[in-house]
C-alpha cells in the first residue's frame, strides 16, 4: 500500500482529525539515510528479534499480576500488615498503573517508543528491587506506585513498537505471541511464587525481575528500532495530563474504595461525582487543543470503539472472576499457593496456546469471530463455574478452566488487534495505552462490582446458612457481622471452639460464600453474553503500517 492509500483512516468515511494524520508524514525512523546505513548493525529494527525484546519486558508485568497474590499472605505475616493494608500493596499499583497509561503512550509517541519501553523496564526491574529491600509496608506500597508508573511506560510503548515494526500482515502474529509470553508468566507466575515464598523468602518474588530486566535491556538496546510520531513536537497537552489522570483516579479511587466499604459510601459516591465532572471537562479540552492528549478522532472509528468496551467487559468478568475462583480454591478448599496454581494451569497455561491460534483467527477473519467466539465461551464457562457447589472435585472445575482460558486468548489478542490496528500507526503509543488502561479499569471493576455482589449475597444468607448447618441462632448472630471475612471465603471459629461448632461454622460460612460466590459469576456470565453482540461491532484494521520493516 502506498502513502496516498488511506494513511491514519479509521473507518470509511471516518476522516482523522487536521492533527491526527497528516498526508506528507514521514515514516519513522532513526535518522537520516546516510547515519543508518552507517551505523546499521546485525539484527537492528528486525521484526522478530523485537519482538524477543518486548516480549521480555512484558514477562516481568505478567509474572508481577500474580506474584504478588501468592506473596501477599507471607508480606502481612513478616511486615504486621492489616488486611486494608495489603490490598494497597495490590491496589496501589493498579492506581498508578491506570493512571498514567494514556499518558505514557503519548510520551512514547512523542519522544519515541524505545526509549520509553527501556525506561519502563529499567524502572519496572529497579522497583521491583527495591521493594524486596523494603522495610516496612509503607516502602512497600511507595516502590509499588514507582513499579505502576514504570510499567505503564513499557506496556503502550511495546504495543506501539510492534506495530511500528511489524507490516499489517503479520502484527495480528506478533500481537498472538506477545499474548502468549503473557500468558506464559501469568500461568507461571504461581507455582514460582509458591516455591519463592515457601523455600526462601517473599523478597525473592520481586528480586526475580532483576534478571528479566537486564536481559530486556540489553536486548531491547541491541535491537530495538526508534519510531516516533514526527508530528508530535512542540507543546505537550499538560491540562489534558491532569484531567484525564484526575478523572482515572476518581474513577479507579472510587471503585477500589467501593470494593472496601460498598457502592453507596460516601468516599465511592464523591468519587465517582469527581469523575463524572472531570471526564467531561477532559473531552472539552481535547476538542479545542492543538495537539491533544487522546485524540478524538480515534473513537469515531465504531471497530476500535466497540473493541475498548470488549476489552472492559472481557476484564470485568474474567479478573473478577479469577480472583474469586483463587479464593475457593485456597479458603474453601483449603489449598496451598503452590497447589491452586497447578489446579489453576489448565485456564492459564491454555492461554499459551490460545493467543497464537486468535492471532491466526483474526489474520484470517477480522477480529470479529474470536471476539464473538471468545467472549461466548466466557459466558458459558462462567455460567458452569456459577453451579459448583462446596465440595465440588476438581473434573468439574477444570473443563470450565480450560474454556475460560481459551476465552480469555482470544479477547485479548483479537481486541488488542482491533484497538491498535484500527488507530493511525503514528498514534500506536496512544492506541496501546488506551488497551492497557481499558483492560485495567475492567479489572478493576470487575473485583470492586462482582466484590460488592458477592459480599451483599454473603450478609444476606450468612445468618441463614449458619442455623441451617447447626449453629444457634444466639451465635450466629454475633457471627453474622463476620461477613467481611466470611466474603472471602474463611469461616470465623473463634479460637477454643468445640470440633462440632467449628466444623458447624465452616459449613455455613462457606454455604453463605458459594451463595456470593454463584451470584457473582451469574452476573459475569450475563456481562459476557451482552459482550457478544457488541463484538459484531467490530472489523479489521484498516490503517497502514508507516516504516513497518519487511518480514
Amino acid at each position: 500500500m502506498t502513502r496516498s492509500q488511506g494513511a491514519g483512516t479509521l473507518d470509511p468515511g471516518a476522516p482523522v482529525p487536521r492533527n491526527d494524520a497528516s498526508p506528507t508524514r514521514k515514516p519513522p525512523t532513526d535518522g537520516p539515510p546516510q547515519a543508518r546505513s552507517r551505523t546499521a548493525r546485525r539484527g537492528h529494527g528486525h521484526p522478530w528479534l523485537t519482538l524477543v525484546a518486548v516480549a521480555l519486558g512484558v514477562m516481568m508485568v505478567g509474572l508481577d499480576a500474580t506474584v504478588v497474590t501468592i506473596a501477599n499472605p507471607a508480606i502481612a505475616a513478616d511486615l504486621g500488615a492489616s488486611l486494608s493494608g495489603l490490598q494497597w500493596v495490590t491496589n496501589a499499583y493498579l492506581l498508578a498503573l491506570a493512571v498514567a497509561l494514556i499518558p505514557a503512550g503519548k510520551i512514547a509517541d512523542r519522544f519515541g517508543r524505545r526509549r520509553t519501553f527501556l525506561a519502563g523496564v529499567v524502572g519496572f526491574a529497579a522497583a521491583s528491587v527495591l521493594i524486596g529491600l523494603s522495610g516496612g509496608l509503607g516502602s512497600v506500597i511507595f516502590w509499588r506506585v514507582v513499579q505502576g508508573f514504570a510499567g505503564a511506560l513499557l506496556q503502550p510503548a511495546s504495543l506501539a513498537i510492534l506495530r511500528n515494526t511489524f507490516p499489517a500482515e503479520r502484527l495480528n502474529t506478533a500481537i498472538g505471541v506477545w499474548g502468549s509470553t503473557l500468558g506464559v508468566s501469568i500461568a507461571g507466575g504461581p507455582i514460582v511464587a509458591g516455591l519463592l515464598v515457601e523455600h526462601a523468602t517473599w523478597e525473592s518474588v520481586f528480586f526475580l525481575n532483576a534478571p528479566l530486566g537486564l536481559v530486556a535491556l540489553l536486548v531491547g538496546l541491541w535491537v530495538i528500532r526508534e519510531s516516533r510520531d514526527e508530528e508530535a513536537a512542540g507543546s505537550f497537552d499538560l491540562p489534558g495530563v491532569a484531567l484525564l489522570s484526575g478523572a482515572l483516579f476518581a474513577l479507579v479511587w472510587g471503585l477500589i474504595k467501593a470494593g472496601e466499604a460498598g457502592f453507596t459510601d460516601t468516599v465511592p459516591l464523591v468519587s465517582f461525582a469527581a469523575s463524572a465532572v472531570l471526564f467531561p471537562a477532559f473531552v472539552w479540552n481535547e476538542l479545542r487543543v492543538e495537539r491533544p492528549l487522546l485524540p478524538l478522532g480515534l473513537f469515531r472509528s465504531v471497530s476500535l470503539s466497540a473493541a475498548t468496551g470488549l476489552i472492559v467487559l472481557g476484564f470485568f468478568a474474567m479478573f473478577g472472576t479469577i480472583f474469586f475462583i483463587t479464593l475457593y480454591l485456597q479458603q474453601v478448599h483449603g489449598m496451598s499457593p503452590v497447589d491452586a496454581g497447578v489446579r489453576m494451569l489448565p485456564m492459564t497455561a491454555v492461554f499459551i496456546v490460545a493467543s497464537p491460534v486468535a492471532g491466526a483467527l483474526t489474520s484470517r477473519f477480522g477480529p470479529r469471530v474470536p471476539l464473538m467466539i471468545g467472549m461466548a465461551f466466557t459466558a458459558a464457562a462462567l455460567f458452569g463455574l456459577s453451579r459448583i457447589g462446596v465440595e465440588a472435585p476438581y473434573v468439574q472445575l477444570w473443563p470450565w478452566f480450560v474454556l475460560l482460558g481459551t476465552a480469555f486468548g482470544m479477547v485479548i489478542v483479537a481486541g488488542t488487534e482491533a484497538i491498535v490496528g484500527n488507530a493511525p500507526a503514528h498514534l500506536a503509543g496512544v492506541a496501546g495505552g488506551l488497551q492497557q488502561t481499558a483492560a485495567q479499569v475492567g479489572g478493576v471493576l470487575g473485583t470492586s462490582v462482582l466484590g460488592v455482589l458477592l459480599s451483599t449475597r454473603v450478609s444476606d444468607v450468612l445468618f441463614g446458612r449458619l442455623t441451617d448447618a447447626g449453629v444457634p441462632g444466639g451465635a450466629a448472630r454475633q457471627l453474622s457481622g463476620q461477613e467481611g471475612i466470611v466474603s472471602q471465603g474463611v469461616a470465623p471459629v473463634p479460637p477454643g471452639t468445640p470440633a462440632p461448632a467449628a466444623e458447624s461454622i465452616t459449613t455455613g460460612s462457606h454455604l453463605a460464600f458459594m451463595d456470593g460466590f454463584q451470584t457473582s459469576l451469574t452476573v459475569a456470565a450475563a456481562v459476557a453474553a451482552a459482550a457478544i453482540f457488541a463484538a459484531l461491532l467490530v472489523r479489521r484494521g484498516t490503517s497502514p503500517v508507516d516504516g513497518a520493516a519487511a518480514v
